[in-house]
């Protein structure tokens, strides 16, 4: 701070003041710069490329996120990651925890193990649409209809079928890449 003859401190000038808070946003620029780290993502299902979405948590607060396939910008630091498969109807994740160093990029690759899964109703006559309820444990997954195919990941699930006030319950086991056809019959 400068001073006058005697010692004491001046106040400084609008164009002092000014030039100084420009020196500290551009010194700070270059240290925000070097605290950023990036992470690239990539997801397979079954081995094979597939689409996902990436969030990044720091201390329980999403600080970023987006398509996976383009490097995503984060500060550096530890933090959690967590890949969604897009298009499978149970919605899997999985969540890795990473450190992130600065001026850095970390890949994260995640791969998903799911199946496909068809239930076609099948009735001597019609009495209305059918309702087909995918069940994982105590937790519905979703519904389809009659003839949708839907994406799951692998595992055992319970497939409750209705139709016309009569129900059919099967429990099917769901390898990955495997395509299962379901006869429901009434």
């Amino acid at each position: 701070m400068p001073t006058d003859s005697r010692g004491s401190p001046t106040p400084l000038g609008p164009s002092v003041r000014s030039l100084l808070v420009t020196a500290a946003l551009f010194c700070g620029a270059g240290t925000a710069q070097a605290q950023s780290a990036q992470i690239r993502c990539s997801v397979t299902e079954n081995g094979a490329p597939a689409r996902g979405t990436i969030v990044v948590e720091q201390k329980g607060r999403e600080i970023g996120g987006g398509s996976c396939g383009a490097t995503l910008s984060v500060p550096a630091g530890k933090c959690k990651v967590t890949v969604r498969l897009d298009g499978v109807l149970d919605n899997p994740s999985k969540s890795v925890n990473v450190e992130l160093g600065p001026g850095t990029t970390t890949p994260v690759a995640v791969n998903f193990q799911t199946g496909v899964l068809e239930v076609r109703i099948e009735t001597k006559e019609q009495r209305g649409t059918g309702i087909v309820v995918v069940n994982r444990g105590s937790k519905r997954i979703g519904t389809l209809g009659s003839g949708v195919r839907a994406r799951l990941s692998a595992g055992s699930y319970e497939v409750v079928v209705q139709l016309g006030g009569k129900e059919r319950r099967y429990s099917v086991d769901l390898h990955p890449g495997q395509r299962r056809l379901l006869r429901a019959q009434f």
